[in-house]
This record gives C-alpha cells, structure tokens and sequence, in this order.
C-alpha cells in the first residue's frame, strides 16, 4: 500500500488534472464508485484502478474491484490520505481510475437517421461540455465534434457533468477548416445553427433526419463565417430582459424540439 503522497505514481497521477498531462499521455482520471463502474460496464480501457481499503465501505464496489482484478486491470492501493490528495470531491469514497480517452477521427463520423451531432465551436466550459454531452445522450444523439480551441471533454469538470454520457457518444475533435470541407462532402446531412438574428422559429422547422447541430462559444456564438456554412439558422425567441440562454440550456432546447419532431414522425403525427 502506498502511503506517501511523494510517491513517484501518486504525482504522475495527480498531474492529470492538467490538460497538457492528459494530451500528452491519452488518460485521464475519474473518481466515484457510479462513474467507475459505468465506465467498467462499458468497456473503457482501465491503465489502473486506484483503491483506498480504509474509505471504501461499498459492497457493490469490492466486487467492481475484484472483477476488475480477474480482468487484468492494475490495482493501486493507497492509504487514505493519500487518496484525499488524489480525489477532487467532498467526502471522497475510496475508488478511482485512470482510464485511455478514446476519440473518432473526422473521417470515419457517419450520420445516421434520428442519430445528431453536435458541433461546438471553441466550448470554454468544462461543465457545459458535460452537461450538452449528457441531453445529447439522453436524446440518443451521436457523438460531439470539437472545434479550434475547444475545452477538454476529459477535464474532470467535464467527467463530471456528463454523469457517464461521455462513455456513450462519439469524441471528435479538429479544426473549422478540417470540418468545413468535411461538411461540405457529407450528402443528405443539413448542418443548423442558430442565431438571434436567425428568422426561422425553432419550434417551427422540420429538422431532417440527418443533421449535425452547430453551436457557437459561450461568448461570441457563431460568427458570420459559421452561418454562411448552413443549410438553415435558427432562432430560438426570448421575451424576457435576459437577450441570451447559456450554451448548454440552448442546445438542450433545440436538441428537444429535434428528437420531439422525430418522436411524432415515428408515430405519424405530422409528415
């Protein structure tokens, strides 16, 4: 068991909270027993499993433990100070991961019918990363594209907001130019923004089936640049003081009225 949080493994662990640390090894940390094990569900790649003996009071997690451990996975014990060093939350509960990040190239992203994409242009926040990851799960949605300077979906801000939904979807991440050509090949996806400026209510669009959503930052939206790229701007109205909605709650809207519009297709409601 470890002991000292000098340790050469517990440091190289700690350094992952930095983003430079996690680009240049490809992991990235989580901590929790639900996480953990909704990423050993779903077959993400464990480097090592980080145990505290002394916090981990959980039946259900001994056994994620000991599966884990028939499955090869590295086990790091550690004392319960030093797991204090390592964890970021409040009344840390013994278990953690470093785990492989997994992202698609480009080029191999198919849109498929009733299946959106997100593309987020220089997303700033960690936590509306996680939190557009985690609607666009629950509406069934594909994956998120990255684009120019974009937050890292693996911040733990992140991690956390998706409540596991980064397991499930699709990680991109490239230039606009890299994804302006790319858009331009794809046959039969629409690509929608949206705009306050835009003329067409959200509400009333008929999205297609296949499309990818665009989203500007939380501080310009998208630039002129952007809406010339797209089939169609939206708009979603506001007649309140407050001229804007944050990033995250304004895709959550739109991505509703899109798997809304396709649950009444589903049922014949409307053509």
């Amino acid at each position: 068991m470890i002991t000292s949080p000098a340790n050469e493994q517990v440091k190289r662990i700690r350094r992952l909270q930095e983003r430079k640390e996690r680009e240049r090894t490809g992991l990235f940390f989580l901590e929790g027993i639900r996480i953990v094990a909704e990423a050993a569900e779903r077959g993400e790649a464990f480097e090592t499993l980080i145990v505290s003996p002394d916090r981990l009071q959980s039946d259900f997690a001994w056994k994620l433990v000991e599966n884990l451990r028939r499955n090869g996975t590295p086990i790091l014990e550690v004392s319960s100070l030093v797991f204090e060093r390592l964890s970021q939350k409040e009344g840390p509960q013994g278990i953690a991961a470093v785990v492989h990040q997994r992202w698609m190239p480009l080029g191999a992203v198919s849109v498929e019918n009733g299946k959106p994409w997100v593309a987020l242009d220089s997303v700033a926040d960690p936590g509306n990363l996680g939190t557009i990851l985690r609607t666009l799960d629950a509406v069934g949605g594909a994956g998120v594209i990255l684009l120019d300077q974009s937050t890292d979906p693996y911040d733990p801000s992140c991690v956390r907001a998706s409540m596991g939904a980064l397991f499930d979807l699709h990680l991109v991440r490239t230039s606009f130019e890299q994804f302006r050509d790319w858009i331009k090949r794809q046959t039969g996806v629409a690509l929608i923004g949206t705009s306050g400026a835009a003329k067409q209510d959200y509400h009333d669009f008929p999205y297609p089936s296949r499309l990818v959503l665009l989203m500007g930052s939380e501080r310009l939206g998208l630039q002129p640049y952007h809406l010339e790229l797209c089939d169609e701007v939206v708009r979603i109205p506001m007649v309140g003081r407050s001229d804007s909605l944050n990033l995250a709650v304004a895709t959550a809207v739109v991505l509703y009225e899109i798997f809304n519009q396709q649950r009444q297709k589903s049922l014949g409601v409307m053509p």
